[in-house]
């Protein structure tokens, strides 16, 4: 019985080695790192607002019924404008502190505003200033519109890679090329942000003057290709 152990063992050592030699990587010859980068200047066509509501004094409830009211009636006043989507957002009860004591309350809501209608957006938030006091506006691509530049921006990158790639070729006296490995990175989806701290007022407010900008969007094609 251990005789027959021993020789099996012996058998897995010998087969160790072409085990080892069957999972080794194969070897690589000729392979070059290269990148190709597209970009383009595009205008922001979203505008994104943030607005809210806040009273302050020793009653809570008063103080929540006063700001919801605030807030209701400024979604009631957005129902008619379909162009601008509108989201409640953070709802926060604090205390308001005096020599280290706490001597009032303060209530706060805010919501979300966003549409591609500047001059609307412009109008709209000049009426509901009345009320509530504009917290910041950011200023955006939409999805629709960077989904469809990205999608020429890759082809245009694609379109350089495949040229530096094939001068390349060309010039180490190689017939042809094969991509081992590719990798698409694209960029410049962030927004562009301008904050305000107005406090909301009882007479009519001017609107507020949008300009939108422009921002860099940018695809680069990273890949390795080895020279046959």
């Amino acid at each position: 019985m251990i005789a027959s152990l021993n020789r099996m063992l012996a058998a897995v050592l010998l087969m160790l080695p072409l085990v080892s030699f069957a999972h080794e990587a194969p070897l690589r010859y000729d392979r070059v790192h290269l990148s190709a980068r597209a970009q383009t200047q595009i205008e922001n066509d979203t505008i994104i607002a943030t607005l809210y509501a806040q009273q302050e004094g020793r009653d809570t409830v008063q103080l929540a019924n006063l700001v919801n009211q605030q807030i209701n009636k400024a979604i009631e006043y957005l129902k008619q404008h379909a162009a601008i989507k509108v989201q409640t957002s953070s709802y926060t009860t604090s205390p308001v502190y005096q020599s280290n004591k706490i001597t009032g309350w303060r209530v706060r809501q805010s919501i979300r505003l966003e549409s591609q209608d500047m001059a609307l957006m412009s109008s709209v938030l000049g009426e509901l200033q009345q009320t509530l006091a504009l917290q910041g506006m950011n200023f955006a691509v939409s999805p629709e519109l960077k989904n469809s530049t990205d999608d020429e921006l890759i082809s245009e990158a694609l379109n350089a890679f495949e040229q530096r790639a094939k001068n390349i070729t060309q010039q180490l006296g190689r017939k042809n090329y094969k991509i081992v490995d590719i990798n698409i990175v694209t960029s410049g989806d962030g927004l562009i942000r301008r904050n305000y701290e107005a406090a909301a007022m009882a007479s009519k407010v001017a609107a507020p003057a949008i300009e939108a900008g422009e921002r860099t969007l940018q695809v680069t094609v990273n890949a390795e290709i080895e020279l046959e």
